[in-house]
């Protein structure tokens, strides 16, 4: 018998990694968001990352194997 995966865990797991990769890329982006001169820009990078992790999110929740989850996790994880 080989090793069984629980997929609903493991959708645990790829979220946390997703959250604190997301994390990442928004710290930089917090701070130039409060820096008048370039609050726009950054909103729109945020806006970007927003989306990626958004798409991630949805594509972890659809997964139905370890390797769609693997797939579609942060680089960092």
């Amino acid at each position: 018998m080989g090793i069984v995966i629980n997929i609903s865990k493991a959708k645990d797991i790829a979220h946390d990694a997703r959250r604190a990769a997301r994390s990442v890329e928004f710290a930089t982006l917090d701070i130039k968001a409060t820096i008048p001169s370039e609050a726009v820009a950054a909103e729109e990078a945020r806006a970007v990352v927003r989306t990626k992790y958004d798409d991630m999110q949805t594509a972890i929740n659809a997964a139905t194997t370890a390797d769609a989850i693997k797939a579609v996790m942060p680089e960092t994880a």
